[in-house]
């Protein structure tokens, strides 16, 4: 394709897929490109861009009369920070990428608080609560949003820099005063980090002030209502104390993604510029290996930005992530990124040496076609 003609299929991709915004700053960009040496067009796109005005942010989603109840929050007297943080979305919210036991899970604890009447007929209670454990970035919070959005109620999110208070025993009140407001309503409760709060009581660094917090926690995780679901979240298990494991109706681990949940997230985020990058799939599964979904997604997204301004192509944009992540591989794992490089991409052996540090020998080594012998010619016996 020529120029105009380039320009053209990267402007008719922005508008299908809705992108207002980056196609205004491509318009701009065009206007710029072709005022020398095309000012007709230049000038035809600049009446186009200030006869659209900009589209005014989008609205905040308003909450419903029903989904908060409207007495106050409980805030900290100090500091007089909200205890809580609410939130209330729609159930059609994207669901998380998750392992297939962790989904198998986490749709039976849906289910029993969709039919707690029929538990209740035969003597049993839903699961009160939950513990989810995993790195940084997997889709813990996401899931506790997501989990509150299924079932049609608020989720409420403990705000450690509110509860925790320079008042001596002020922080367990505050903790009380927060989960209290909780129980008033079906609700979603998320105590994220809560190994900052719960900690082993036998840490001797920690002051006697976290230590209550801990049996401030273990009593109320036990009066927890069964109306409602309680949902903690750590990074660090071996920092909770183990009394507090036992209170917990379930512990779900949140895995970093495998191969086929990395395919899925990248199709997931790129969204329409799936069309540019899906030949590279396969190069940005494995490098994205040991990544979770939310360096998954940061990334994504500046390739997106990149491709939207036309401030790089995709093969640059790969190229140098694939030579960033490929320092931070051992060496067996060099060697089968520059193997998959030379079979995926049409990039030299010479570069992928460079981007790798495997030697060309070594990759001529692994990609060479073994040499198949021709078949040996028949001859033909003589009919007497």
């Amino acid at each position: 394709m020529n120029e105009i003609e380039s320009d053209l299929a990267q402007a008719i991709r922005l508008a299908l897929s809705e992108q207002i915004d980056d196609i205004r700053l491509f318009a701009a960009k065009l206007v710029r490109k072709y005022r020398s040496h095309a000012p007709e067009l230049a000038e035809q796109v600049d009446l186009y861009l200030r006869s659209k005005p900009t589209r005014s942010m989008p609205a905040m989603r308003k909450l419903s009369s029903q989904s908060l109840p409207t007495k106050p929050f409980p805030v900290d007297d100090e500091s007089r920070l909200s205890l809580l943080k609410a939130y209330k979305e729609s159930p059609d919210r994207t669901p998380p990428l998750l392992a297939t036991d962790v989904d198998e899970t986490l749709s039976q604890l849906i289910q029993e608080r969709r039919q707690t009447d029929k538990l209740a007929s035969l003597g049993l209670n839903p699961t009160r609560s939950a513990i989810f454990v995993g790195p940084p970035g997997v889709g813990k919070t996401l899931t506790a949003r997501w989990l509150a959005a299924q079932l049609r109620v608020p989720l409420y999110v403990l705000d450690l820099t509110a509860v925790m208070s320079s008042l001596l025993g002020k922080s367990g009140s505050n903790l009380r005063a927060a989960i209290d407001f909780a129980k008033q309503t079906p609700c979603v409760l998320l105590l994220d980090e809560i190994d900052a709060i719960a900690k082993r009581r036998s840490d001797e660094a920690d002051v006697g002030e976290l230590k209550r917090l801990v049996t401030v926690i273990l009593q109320e995780v036990d009066e927890w209502p069964a109306t409602s679901l309680l949902v903690a979240a750590t990074n660090h298990p071996e920092l909770v104390d183990p009394a507090l494991w036992r209170r917990f109706d379930l512990v779900v681990h949140f895995e970093t993604p495998q191969a086929s949940a990395i395919k899925e997230a990248i199709k997931r985020f790129l969204g329409s510029d799936y069309a540019v990058f899906g030949r590279w799939i396969d190069i940005l599964v494995f490098a994205f290996s040991g990544q979770s979904f939310s360096d998954i997604e940061r990334d994504i997204q500046r390739f997106r930005r990149a491709i939207a301004l036309g401030t790089a192509s995709d093969a640059a944009l790969i190229e140098d992530f694939v030579k960033a992540r490929a320092l931070t591989l051992n060496h067996q794992g060099r060697i089968d990124f520059a193997i998959l490089l030379a079979k995926q991409t049409r990039l030299s052996q010479h570069t992928i040496s460079n981007i790798t540090g495997v030697s060309r020998d070594t990759i001529r080594k692994y990609v060479a076609k073994p040499i198949t012998p021709a078949p040996k010619a028949t001859r033909r016996k003589s009919v007497a």
